[in-house]
C-alpha cells in the first residue's frame, strides 16, 4: 500500500487505523487443548486475569500454543503486508489468558510499549447472555474500539463517515482480531454463566534503524 498523496481531484485519506480479523483454520481441535490448558493454569488464583505480566503464555511447550503462535506470526505478516511495509520487521510476542466469567469485563485501555496487538478467541457464549432491558448500550461479550482522534466526530452530520466514533464487533471462537497497540478498546459484560476465554497478546519490535521513517 503506497503512503497517502493527493489524488486527481486534490483529496487525500489519511491517518487510516487497521483493525483485521481471521478465522482460524484448525480452531476446533486447537480451543479444546488451549481451555484445557488455561484451565489448569489459572487453578482458582483470582489474579489470573488482571495479571498479565506474570509469564508469557506464548512460550510455553504445548501443540496448541504452537499452532497459534504460528498463526498470529503469520497474521502479524498479512497486517503489515496491507499496511505496505515492505522491509524486514522483526518483534517478539507476549501473551496472557483472560477468563471472563459472569459480570466480568475489561475498561478501557490501550496496550503501551508495543507495536500490535489482538485478542484470539477461545470460548465465547453464544450472544453473551441476556442484555438487561434499561442498557441498550451494553452488548455482552462483544469488544468496541475507539476513534484514536479525540473529539474528531463532534462536528460530523449524516452521511459523514467520521461520525462513528465506536466499532463494535461480536466474536466467535475461532476469531483473532489484531489492531495498532495504541487503540482503546473495551470488552463487554459476559452475562452468561459460560466462561468467555481468550488469549490477548501484543508483538513489541525488535528496534531496527531501517523502522526510521524517510523525509520527503
Amino acid at each position: 500500500m503506497a503512503p497517502p498523496r493527493f489524488d486527481s481531484d486534490g483529496f487525500a485519506e489519511l491517518w487510516p487505523t487497521t483493525i483485521l480479523r481471521r478465522r482460524l483454520p484448525g480452531h476446533d481441535v486447537a480451543n479444546l487443548e488451549l481451555a484445557r490448558l488455561i484451565a489448569a493454569r489459572e487453578g482458582g488464583r483470582e489474579d489470573f486475569t488482571t495479571d498479565y505480566r506474570a509469564g508469557n503464555l506464548l512460550t510455553l511447550e504445548n501443540p496448541a500454543i504452537d499452532w497459534l503462535r504460528d498463526c498470529i506470526n503469520r497474521t502479524a505478516i498479512d497486517y503489515l503486508k496491507h499496511a505496505g511495509l515492505n522491509y524486514e520487521v522483526n518483534w517478539s510476542l507476549q501473551g496472557w489468558a483472560n477468563v471472563n466469567r459472569r459480570g466480568d469485563y475489561h475498561d478501557p485501555h490501550n496496550h503501551p510499549h508495543a507495536y500490535l496487538s489482538g485478542t484470539y478467541h477461545v470460548a465465547v457464549p453464544a450472544a453473551g447472555g441476556a442484555r438487561p432491558d434499561n442498557r441498550p448500550d451494553v452488548r455482552p461479550g462483544a469488544i468496541s474500539f475507539y476513534d484514536p482522534r479525540g473529539f474528531a466526530n463532534m462536528t460530523a452530520i449524516r452521511g459523514d463517515r467520521q461520525i462513528e466514533a465506536e466499532f463494535t464487533h461480536r466474536p466467535e471462537a475461532g476469531d483473532i482480531l489484531m489492531w495498532p497497540a495504541f487503540l482503546m478498546h473495551f470488552v463487554h459484560p459476559n452475562l452468561s454463566d459460560e466462561k468467555r476465554i481468550s488469549i490477548s497478546f501484543n508483538a513489541t519490535l525488535k528496534w531496527s534503524d531501517a523502522y526510521l521513517p524517510k523525509q520527503d
